[in-house]
């Protein structure tokens, strides 16, 4: 590892690795280091094992921040299209899931296999198991550009830019760590409070105990929390509810609020009940509900209900209930599984100091901020990846 680099980048993960090429792609002499033993880590285990590398439909509003604008400039400047046109140049088969979501026909391995190869081919070397033990800012010469000396446990060495691509808080079982944050406050940058997002929800007491009894039992569902809303499976789990629409609403939901579901979003409730109770007056309620769901989900809501006689015998009361049940069926979590399982984290460093275009610190200059570090958290569904990409092309456009 040599001693004195134009740019050096901390995090080996997508967005660093985007970073790295793209600068050394400029001419750039850089440094991609990290402290794992493995680059790209998250890209590897994403998807199940084929990575969901980004979307067909990326909008802002699919993005959340404290600072709605701030993601514009670098998605409208580095889109899905950019990032599928690499994925084609490296021959990498994919396919479209569901909702725009884009994965490797064969493995994830591909995606972290292009990043590298991208790095090597620009030039870019990297330092895997290269942990960074100090940050600190040194007055450039004219001898000497360098604006930071970084002590590792590998040696010493120096940069005239410094790219922050650590990632958040998820999945510390993979390394995640809060480095970037402190290196943040060390130059004086806010950081919202991090949670963990895109993660299950967890109850207690009765109601846990029957979801256990259900679990792997999913149903498509609209998902509810505030003026937010997802259309998509939720699944029933040893520990409470999980499924793409409840991932999604967790980035939304606080403790203490209530999560609002229908059971039956693509059906007008009234008229379906009012068909099968016309068609089929002996059918009971549980055998009517288990038309749409599993016997053992539809016996579960006849329970909640306290209703299981024949649709004839249904008076308006319990008619209303039971469609004020399936359109409304309204819960109250009690947590959620947290950064153990999150895919992602809620929060980071502030965006007001930090550029849209160049990602450089408004604070101390040669400083960047790139990924889920940033208080920007996509959705489920392949936009953190593009954000990734997008952030880590447009700092290393600009080194």
């Amino acid at each position: 590892m040599d001693k004195s680099y134009q740019v050096i980048v901390i995090g080996a993960g997508a967005a660093g690795l985007m970073c790295g090429a793209t600068a050394a792609a400029k001419g750039k002499k850089v440094l991609v280091l990290d402290h794992a033993n493995k680059m790209a880590k998250k890209v590897l285990m994403s998807g199940g094992g084929r990575c969901n590398f980004t979307n067909l439909y990326v909008e802002p509003d699919n993005f959340l921040s404290h600072n709605p604008h701030f993601c514009k400039s670098a998605l409208s400047r580095y889109t899905q299209w950019d990032f599928i046109s690499l994925v084609e140049k490296h021959g990498i088969d994919y396919y479209e899931k569901t909702l725009g979501q884009l994965f490797c026909k064969t493995s994830s391995k591909e995606i972290r296999d292009l990043l590298q190869k991208e790095c090597q081919h620009a030039g870019a070397s990297i330092q895997l198991k290269c942990e960074v033990n100090t940050i600190e800012p040194i007055e450039p010469t004219e001898e000497n550009p360098s604006r930071f000396k970084l002590t590792t446990n590998i040696g010493e060495v120096d940069c005239n830019s410094l790219v922050i691509a650590t990632g958040g808080l998820s999945i510390p079982t993979m390394g995640a760590t809060g480095f970037g944050y402190q290196v943040a406050q060390q130059f004086g940058h806010k950081i919202y409070p991090t949670r963990a997002g895109l993660t299950p929800l967890t109850f207690s007491g009765k109601q846990l105990e029957e979801f256990k009894s259900l679990a792997g039992n999913s149903i498509e569902a609209m998902v509810s929390c505030k003026d937010q809303s997802f259309k998509e499976a939720i699944l029933f789990t040893h520990k409470g509810l999980s499924g793409p629409a409840i991932l999604q609403i967790s980035n939304y939901w606080l403790p203490g609020e209530p999560i609002h579901i229908n059971l039956m979003p693509n059906v007008d409730i009234d008229s379906w009940l009012a068909k099968n109770r016309a068609g089929h007056p002996e059918l009971s309620l549980k055998n009517c509900l288990a038309k749409v769901f599993s016997q053992a989900v539809a016996s579960y809501f006849c329970q909640l209900l306290g209703i299981n006689c024949k649709l004839k015998q249904l008076d308006h009361k319990q008619t209303a209930q039971v469609v004020e049940l399936l359109a409304n069926w309204t819960i109250y979590p009690s947590g959620l599984e947290g950064y153990r399982v999150a895919e992602v984290t809620l929060g980071g460093v502030d965006t007001s100091e930090i550029s849209s275009k160049t990602f450089e610190s408004k604070r101390q200059p040669g400083l960047f901020f790139i990924g889920e570090v940033l208080d920007v958290t996509g959705h489920l569904g392949g936009f953190n990846f593009q954000w990734a990409w997008a952030s880590g092309h447009a700092a290393g456009s600009s080194l």
